[in-house]
């Protein structure tokens, strides 16, 4: 992945008023941090094309914004369910033992013991901790991304060494 990809860190819900502004459900934590962000793109039937955002802020339990020139709640309503993505570029560096997701998809989970699970092909919110979804030979594994079970995290190999036992997992 090249640090300038799009990284999808939003989605348009639904128009908001009557005057084009929209309501944006961010994946971001804390869902504000979105705003800290720009240029926003979006993706139509052309690839990913930048937002042109002229006002936005928290609203409630939410994100609303306003996009330039769109001035009417049904071009708000054309936006609904676009992607918001960043360039990868403005995310903020991690700290020590913090990763983003796009970092973790796609990296080999091994168990201490030296036995492959697979590749993380997707991660969940639960809530509670974040969730790893490994793709098994047989099955899909789902490892909690916690520090009890997930012993380290090495970027540059690839890899990620769990204390992890299949046998644990329910059907």
């Amino acid at each position: 992945m090249t640090r300038c990809e799009p990284i999808v860190v939003g989605r348009i819900a639904a128009p908001y008023g009557i005057k084009g502004w929209i309501r944006i459900a961010s994946f971001t934590a804390p869902p504000e941090n979105l705003l800290d962000y720009a240029p926003w793109l979006t993706r139509s039937a052309d690839g990913w094309q930048e937002l042109n955002v002229d006002q936005s802020r928290a609203h409630g339990r939410g994100l609303v914004a306003h996009v330039a020139g769109c001035d009417d709640r049904n071009e708000a309503e054309a936006l609904a369910g676009r992607e918001i993505a960043v360039p990868s570029s403005v995310l903020p560096a991690t700290e020590a033992d913090e990763y983003y997701w796009k970092d973790l998809l796609g990296l080999e989970v091994v168990r201490v013991e030296g036995h492959r699970l697979g590749p993380v092909v997707r991660l969940i919110e639960t809530g509670a901790n974040d969730v790893l979804v490994v793709r098994g030979e047989v099955r899909e594994h789902l490892i909690p991304f916690r520090k009890e079970f997930v012993v380290r995290v090495v970027l540059e190999k690839g890899l990620i060494e769990v204390d992890w036992d299949p046998a644990w997992e329910t059907d």
